[in-house]
């Protein structure tokens, strides 16, 4: 016979078992991590978790993923580290800088941004006009010291925190000697703007690159990928040269192309282009990269063709695509500014993310990068025929190099790099909301799925997600971006 004590212990110990076990089991449910940022500021990557459920045929979603739907991988996300860009984190106490670097590039403690682009010489955001070989002659290369007192020390300083970051250099000019006024007249043009590349130097102007990857090389930072001229239509920006097609095709396939495989570079990806959806409409100028992937010997060289959203629309990435769906697409340029509102994030936040996030991706690039990462309130440093009306990323006031505001730009390309992994897939997505809500979604390495999203409606809208095994509901604020990470169930 049982004790009437001794029964009543031992159904109480039974019942805190049950209560254990069930509170044990919901600590270790699975849930989905969301980041929420609106456009008023009263969330600024507000991260909460909410609680999946089991879906099945009933489940009413307002969008679906679908992983079975496999699209392009990712290498990721980032920003120009431009000379004003480190002038202006140098000037940083180093606790500082380390600690914004480490929000913005860490896997673990920050948003893990992992593609950067840097200029080959000067940019029109460096703070002087040069490049790396102003005496005539291909044996006087040498770096400079806004690279070696600015960029690669940051470069350093990022890929200590994150190994994982990919470099794309682009140069804005050859040295001058370099240069021609045409290529008919081929008279020497000793300008930092406009101009042609003489056919004669092609040689050493393969070598210029080769050159720079060595060096880049030789002080630990090992670059990924290069395109060969930023913005080749464009003659008027400083530092500049206009380069058709047909003069990229033939620089390429004369000269690039072997001298990178024979000095040791074959791996370094090269991209055609960098520049506007349009063309800059000009119509011998028309789809670019396609002329060049015609022509057998040189598209061997070439990994894809890079773009930038200053003219035209992103469907032209996916007729790229359509026509040369073996060669790569990635987006390498957008900039914020007085002429777009730039520090506008009401305005500016789901603008951007459609603009740069949503159909950038959706339209098969593998990367996504803006313009500089961090400017001052005055967006400077800049110079004379250089933009003086653009934006940081991230403005940084000169007052102290402590106090920042964040701008659309780093939200956005945050919001994608912390939940969109170097190595994901894009998947398909079955959405039943209107134009005001769009999406886009990956599956991870580990098997994790990946949703940024965004709202454009003034107000909230509850929407369903479903992976088809599983689903959540969220309640999206008024004029937000959102990033969802679901785990592997």
């Amino acid at each position: 016979m049982i004790h009437k004590s001794y029964s009543s212990l031992l159904i109480l110990s039974l019942l805190w078992a049950v209560v254990a076990c069930t509170a044990h089991k919901q600590a270790h449910s699975p849930t989905v991590k969301v980041i929420t940022t609106t456009g008023d500021r009263s969330k600024e990557f507000k991260t909460d978790t909410l609680a999946l459920f089991s879906a099945d045929k009933t489940t009413n979603a307002n969008i679906t993923l679908k992983p079975t739907e496999k699209f392009q991988t990712v290498y990721g996300f980032g920003s120009a580290i431009t000379g004003s860009t480190c002038y202006n984190l140098m000037q940083m106490s180093p606790a500082d800088r380390k600690n914004f670097l480490t929000q913005t590039f860490s896997e673990t403690e920050g948003f893990g941004q992992n593609y950067v682009r840097v200029s080959i010489g000067c940019s029109d955001f460096s703070l002087s006009e040069y490049t790396l070989c102003d005496t005539k002659g291909i044996d006087n290369f040498a770096l400079t010291q806004e690279e070696t007192k600015y960029v690669i020390p940051i470069l350093k300083e990022i890929l200590a925190i994150n190994p994982k970051v990919q470099i794309i250099g682009s140069p804005w000019t050859p040295p001058r000697w370099m240069k021609v006024n045409n290529l008919t007249d081929l008279q020497p043009y000793n300008h930092w703007t406009s101009g042609q590349l003489n056919p004669a130097l092609y040689q050493d102007y393969a070598l210029y690159f080769a050159k720079w990857l060595q060096a880049m090389k030789d002080n630990g930072l090992n670059v990924n990928a290069i395109t060969i001229q930023n913005e080749p239509l464009n003659r008027g920006n400083s530092a500049s040269m206009y380069m058709g097609w047909d003069e990229q095709l033939a620089f390429i396939k004369n000269a690039l192309g072997k001298t990178l495989r024979d000095k040791g570079f074959a791996e370094v990806k090269i991209y055609l282009f960098d520049h506007n959806y349009n063309y800059d409409n000009m119509p011998s100028q028309q789809q670019y990269p396609l002329h060049i992937y015609k022509d057998t010997e040189a598209s061997q060289y070439i990994t894809g063709a890079a773009y930038h959203n200053y003219g035209g629309n992103p469907d032209e990435l996916n007729n790229i695509h359509n026509q040369y769906p073996n060669k790569e697409l990635i987006f390498t340029e957008s900039s914020i500014g007085t002429w777009n509102d730039g520090r506008n994030l009401q305005r500016r936040l789901t603008e951007d993310m459609q603009e740069l996030g949503i159909k950038t991706l959706n339209n098969h690039c593998k990367a996504v990068m803006v313009w500089n990462l961090m400017l001052d309130e005055h967006g400077a440093p800049n110079r004379e025929g250089g933009c003086k009306t653009c934006f940081g990323a991230v403005d940084i006031q000169t007052s102290d190099y402590k106090t920042m505001q964040r701008n659309s730009h780093y939200y956005v390309i945050s919001h994608l790099s912390a939940v969109i992994k170097q190595g994901a897939t894009r998947i398909g997505v079955e959405k039943t909301t209107d134009d005001n809500v769009q999406c886009t979604a990956f599956q991870n390495p580990d098997g994790s799925l990946a949703c940024v999203l965004l709202n454009k409606k003034k107000e909230a809208t509850h929407l369903t997600l479903s992976t088809g095994k599983q689903y959540f509901s969220y309640e999206v604020p008024a004029n937000s971006v959102v990033s969802f990470l679901i785990p592997k169930i």
